[in-house]
């Protein structure tokens, strides 16, 4: 039975073009009777301003074309009207959207506290231990008649014979001692009296003899002339100084020895990196000549002399040196003088500790980058303090928990600078059509340093009461503040350009019998704003003052009756804690850098 395929293609391409053909039909001829009416409802009214965009309050970098929520905050996004500004970015805030973060990589790492490990490199020489050198010199001239050990690097032990020598001195004193305690009759067993044979030992013992040596006098044969130079200590002998035959004089080095079994791994410490080292220190001592074998001891000497021409000191780490078997012969597995490398662990518990990758330090001023949320990174200075391997100490800048950017932050350090040259040329620009007013300021003296302490830490005191939702703080505080105004406006000189400031602080006098924390946060407002008015030129013109920090609410208009939609407050110290809302919205606010 013969089939035929059936045209499924041009039955599809058929469908498809009816399809399409039926709905421009209908887009052209059939309009839904409500798009007219919506259209025109979403256009602006006759003298209406149009919205351009939404913006959040709190996070102005978090914007929509449409109302909705903050995506940090959680707060209705504000309508920003045609010919507004909006809330302005801080020159040091970089936003990014969600692709360019993706493009860019950038990783982020919370600030931890932990334990800083740090591994100092160092190199050295394996040296003998000092403690066990000895030098064998002669203790009376004479002549070497024969040598027992006659190369270096000879293996000895204590009381080994090294050389024959021939002294006449030491013989006549052998023979004396002899006669006192026994008539110079080998083997007799007389003694003479005790005083002179103490006097005839201590004279051979002052000559090299040891005691073994004196106790067997009596058996040693007359015709014998001969003494044996003994080995003081066992170990290697490093160097031979004399040969059969050799007449020395008294005081002349015959012998080095020195042992092996304990050697000194000896490195230099920079001065830089002595606050590192401590006694105890575990180190892993590796050497080239014994490859893949590590040695691991601790540091047990750090010489308190510094070398003044490398700025250095010696430290001393002891190896044990394991004796081994090598062709039916045993040596030392570490030779002497070898060069060896360390490394020295260090571990420094409970620090506040960034990610070294995170810090950027242009220009000696070292910054980090803070994820803010929404993709806004915020530009941080930092104080840094010791550095480890992957991790460095952080002493101020920024908090537990706080995200860093570990990668991508060289590009968002670019994007920071263009917009801090850009809100830099602004500022020049509007400083340049300012007129400028005012005599230069002083330098402040110590009185009036610390009139000026007093009044901003009574200013602070207040703010902190609002934060924490205290009326009775506020108020104690307020009752000093009438004082502490009046003694700045006194100690400034009539010349002085902060002298009026100080005045407009003076005429605010907050009542000590506020009724609530509303009615509080108002009349702190008109005190906030002379504050920040004093503060702001005088942390940038006096030393002592630099470290105030200033920080504004963006949305205050509902603190109190008649509060503005934006406000400023001065802190002594971080962190940030709203007084316009206490612990409704504490940590509410930016920093006002300017």
């Amino acid at each position: 039975m013969n089939t035929r395929p059936f045209p499924i293609l041009p039955l599809a391409l058929t469908a498809a073009l009816a399809g399409a053909a039926g709905w421009w039909a209908a887009s052209r001829f059939h309009r839904h009777p409500d798009t007219s009416t919506s259209r025109a409802s979403a256009l602006p009214k006759p003298g209406e301003r149009r919205i351009l965009y939404y913006q959040s309050a709190m996070h102005p970098w978090i914007k929509s074309d449409k109302p909705g929520k903050c995506t940090i905050c959680g707060m209705d996004l504000t309508p920003v009207f045609e010919g507004d500004s909006g809330f302005g970015v801080e020159p040091g805030l970089v936003t990014l959207s969600s692709n360019a973060i993706s493009v860019l990589h950038v990783r982020t790492a919370p600030v931890r506290r932990g334990v800083l490990h740090r591994t100092l490199r160092v190199a050295g020489i394996l040296e003998d231990d000092a403690t066990r050198h000895r030098i064998v010199s002669a203790w009376t001239g004479g002549r070497i008649d024969a040598l027992y050990v006659n190369f270096s690097g000879a293996e000895i032990t204590e009381g080994q014979p090294l050389a024959r020598f021939y002294s006449p001195m030491l013989l006549e004193a052998e023979r004396q001692y002899l006669a006192v305690i026994g008539g110079g009759i080998p083997g007799s067993a007389t003694s003479g009296p005790d005083l002179l044979r103490q006097a005839a030992a201590q004279r051979l013992r002052q000559l090299g003899l040891t005691e073994l040596q004196i106790e067997a006098l009596p058996s040693k044969h007359a015709t014998n002339h001969f003494t044996e130079i003994l080995a003081p200590a066992g170990g290697t002998v490093v160097e031979s100084f004399v040969y059969a035959g050799q007449y020395v004089m008294e005081g002349e080095k015959l012998f080095e020895i020195a042992d092996f079994s304990n050697l000194w791994f000896q490195f230099d410490v920079y001065e830089q990196d002595l606050p590192w080292i401590r006694t105890g220190l575990q180190v892993s001592v590796t050497t080239p000549s014994v490859p893949g074998r590590v040695f691991n001891a601790p540091i047990q000497f750090i010489d308190p002399n510094l070398k003044e021409m490398t700025r250095s000191a010696k430290v001393r780490v002891e190896i044990p040196n394991p004796s081994i078997e090598e062709n039916g012969s045993r040596r030392r597995l570490l030779q002497h003088r070898l060069y060896a490398e360390g490394a020295v662990s260090i571990d420094i518990p409970d620090l506040l500790l960034l990610p070294r990758s995170a810090v950027l330090a242009a220009d000696d001023r070292p910054v980090v980058y803070i994820d803010k949320g929404g993709g806004a990174y915020e530009q941080r200075s930092v104080t840094l303090g010791r550095v480890g391997d992957t991790t460095v100490e952080v002493l101020h800048g920024v908090a537990t928990d706080e995200p860093v950017v570990v990668q991508g932050n060289l590009l968002l350090d670019a994007q920071a600078n263009i917009n801090q040259a850009i809100h830099a040329a602004d500022d020049a620009s509007h400083a340049a059509s300012t007129p400028q007013t005012g005599a230069t300021p002083t330098p402040l003296t110590s009185e009036q340093v610390a009139a000026a302490r007093l009044v901003l830490a009574i200013a602070d005191q207040l703010r902190a009461a609002l934060a924490a939702d205290d009326l009775s703080a506020f108020r104690a505080a307020a009752n000093e503040w009438t004082t502490a105004s009046q003694r700045l406006f006194q100690a400034l000189d009539d010349t002085d350009p902060r002298r009026h400031l100080a005045q407009r602080l003076a005429a605010v006098t907050p009542p000590s019998d506020v009724p609530d924390l509303r009615a509080a946060r108002r009349i702190f407002h008109a005190l906030s704003v002379e504050v920040v008015a004093f503060a702001k030129p005088l942390r940038t013109s006096v030393t002592e003052f630099r470290d105030l920090k200033i920080y504004r609410c963006p949305m205050t208009s509902e603190s109190f009756e008649g509060a503005p939609s934006k406000a400023e407050w001065l802190q002594l110290a971080p962190p940030l804690r709203n007084p316009w809302f206490g612990a409704e919205m504490l940590e509410c606010g930016v920093e006002v850098r300017d």
